[in-house]
């Protein structure tokens, strides 16, 4: 899409320039609305600006932290300093100070820092919403200026217009709840006056949009005359597929229990932790249903991606896979290429060959002894997480006494995306050899008083795991200095999509559950809601979910979180789900914790897989205890924005 958003914004740019740019200009260089939107190429080009505005999770600035749930905990000294352990302590407010989270645009004082057209990675955040809104609605404004198009092309306009006004609306509403829903051109001189509306409401406006947007754009830009002009650079664009995920998603979380209820601790105690609005719960299921059938079709460019490997520790895909897992999250030796896979349906420009891993791959592994170089941060999964989502092979959880989880061999049988993205005691850390003085390193010593754990030296507290884990789901363990993945060579290459087909599957399994439990069935695809978890379940080959788990509608809808926690794991979604379903405040969603063991005997690691490693004492520790209230299942807006005028009010609490 590079190549091609040039040509649009440079066809638009006179729109686009500063103000003070624009009082040099001469008058007759002035372009007309008339003019400006007469056509495809200058009506898209005003368009592309707001691809060019979704923000890089993992990039918007330096060392970024999005996984704010209990999933993940932070080192101490530099990771302290992060939002997941300001969120960890309660302390919201920290979003709109601190500058590592893709909420808050990064502070600068050149003007390409403040411009919606940048390249600059750190120029673009969720703060783009609002201006995002009012071009949308400029465009809706001006469409029926666009005399000189087809019909495909009319509608392949309104339709991304559409898209990204209910977009905007969505992202904001997942961290703030209920908004204005702003469907006009605001006047520079109106006095504002409009009150914030509810989830609800707000959500069934974003429906209408995504809706509206599903009936106007294409199933794949590549078999449109528009798309055909651009061949093997529509990769990023809006499909039909995209807007029913989002329809189905804005619809699912309108449903769920905060939402439904209002914020409020006591919900894993209660049960109203299950209660969903089934009204909308069903509209969701069917939506995203349309968004199965349409995939499952072939209609659409996207599929699940293979899970097939050769080695799966490293991240070696199986001899003849045409497409592989790892790839949605990050590539490697295929020259930058844009993370994703046939698997992913919405993400944003990378501008920067080797610009989107130079930090963010730096911020997964050890610092001991300087194995991962640069920055001193490090991400690492929580054991309470992992011994929670990364079930068994047979599908069970760890918890249920038919698994066969043994805890004398923690490692073994477990479901595969546990070796894909966890590290591990007795990992192969390093595959090149390493000197002398690192040779300790090379097979991770992740048990308790090991190389790679606390102790009473800060240095080693700081630098290893606090949970005795480490994290390759998105950055693969070869970034370190003597692999060097992250260098030049590697052609490293990270992006976290916002939505993936898996995501489809999830939720629909989820609405089909608050409905009518694992045998609810929409009429608009094949699935019933047990079945699309075990889509999910056979594509890694793991076990489908148990006869037991699909009798109770809550037990049920238990194991569908669940396998939502695997498959999505790291990828930015947990705070979000706590948050909806209620739990955010309730124990065990509100510890982190470490794992503890201890190595029995003299397994030879260089020689044997590190899974079948026999372990004593095995034990969790808390480390960290959330003290939240009802207060925390939504974020607070800035000072200033509440200032705006009195109907803008601050969320409860805050």
């Amino acid at each position: 899409m590079k190549a091609n958003k040039l040509i649009y914004l440079l066809a638009f740019l006179p729109l686009l320039s500063a103000c003070t740019d624009y009082l040099d200009k001469e008058p007759d260089s002035d372009v007309g609305a008339d003019e400006a939107f007469k056509n495809f190429t200058n009506f898209q080009g005003f368009v592309e600006e707001v691809y060019n505005c979704i923000p890089n999770k993992e990039s918007n600035y330096w060392c970024c932290t999005f996984n704010w749930g209990e999933d993940e905990l932070m080192n101490t000294g530099g990771g302290d300093a992060h939002l997941t352990a300001h969120f960890d302590l309660g302390d919201y407010r920290d979003w709109y100070n601190n500058e590592q989270s893709f909420l808050h645009r990064s502070a600068g004082t050149s003007d390409d820092m403040l411009n919606p057209v940048s390249t600059n990675k750190f120029a673009h955040s969720l703060e783009h919403a609002w201006y995002c809104i009012r071009k949308m609605n400029i465009g809706l404004e001006n469409i029926d200026k666009m005399t000189e198009a087809t019909q495909e092309e009319k509608n392949i306009i309104r339709g991304q217009l559409l898209f990204f006004r209910a977009w905007w609306h969505e992202e904001l509403m997942e961290y703030f709840g209920g908004l204005p829903y702003i469907d006009r051109p605001l006047p520079a001189g109106e006095v504002l006056a409009l009150p914030r509306q509810s989830f609800r409401e707000c959500a069934e406006l974003c429906a209408k949009d995504f809706r509206e947007a599903a009936g106007l754009l294409p199933d794949n830009w590549d078999n449109t005359a528009v798309g055909r002009k651009t061949l093997g650079k529509n990769d990023l664009r809006i499909t039909r597929a995209v807007a029913l995920g989002y329809l189905g998603k804005v619809l699912l979380w309108a449903a769920s229990p905060l939402n439904e209820l209002g914020a409020q601790t006591g919900a894993a105690r209660n049960g109203n932790t299950y209660k969903y609005d089934t009204q909308l719960a069903t509209q969701a299921a069917d939506a995203l249903a349309e968004c199965i059938a349409s995939i499952e079709s072939g209609a659409t460019p996207y599929a699940l991606a293979e899970f097939q490997y050769e080695n799966i520790y490293d991240h070696v895909a199986a001899s003849g896979s045409a497409t592989n897992f790892s790839d949605i999250f990050r590539t490697t030796g295929q020259n930058w290429k844009m993370p994703g896979s046939c698997e992913a349906m919405l993400r944003g420009p990378v501008w920067e060959v080797n610009g989107s891993n130079w930090n963010f791959s730096k911020l997964w592994g050890p610092k001991v002894n300087n194995l991962v170089e640069h920055d001193a941060i490090i991400h690492m999964p929580t054991a309470n997480y992992i011994n929670y989502a990364y079930g068994m092979a047979n599908g069970l959880p760890l918890s249920d006494p038919d698994s066969g989880f043994d805890p004398t061999h923690p490692f073994k049988d477990r479901d595969p995306r546990f070796y894909h993205d966890i590290i591990f005691d007795g990992f192969k850390y390093l595959n090149t050899t390493p000197s002398a003085s690192d040779k300790a390193y090379q097979y991770m010593e992740m048990f308790t008083g090991g190389n790679m754990r606390p102790s009473g030296d800060p240095q080693r507290s700081a630098d290893g795991s606090r949970t005795g884990y480490f994290c390759q789901k998105l950055v693969p363990h070869q970034c370190n200095k003597y692999d060097g993945m992250y260098n030049w060579g590697g052609s490293l290459e990270c992006y976290l999509p916002y939505m993936r087909v898996a995501d489809i599957y999830l939720m629909y399994a989820e609405a089909g559950a608050a409905v009518g439990g694992a045998a609810y069935k929409s009429p608009n695809c094949r699935h019933t809601a047990v079945d699309a978890i075990n889509v999910l379940r056979n594509r890694v080959a793991a076990g489908p979910v148990a006869a037991k788990l699909q009798n109770d509608k809550n037990t049920f809808m238990d194991e569908v979180r669940r396998e939502r926690a695997c498959e999505l794991a790291f990828e930015g979604f947990r705070w979000n789900d706590l948050q909806r379903w209620l739990l955010l405040t309730e124990y065990p969603y509100n510890v982190k914790t470490s794992q503890e063991f201890r190595r029995v005997g003299s397994y030879d690691f260089a020689k044997n897989d590190p899974r079948d490693a026999e372990v004593t004492g095995w034990r969790e520790e808390v480390v960290v205890e959330r003290n939240f209230s009802a207060k925390h299942y939504l974020l607070p807006f800035k000072e200033a924005d509440v200032y705006l005028y009195k109907e803008f009010n601050q969320n409860p609490g805050w």
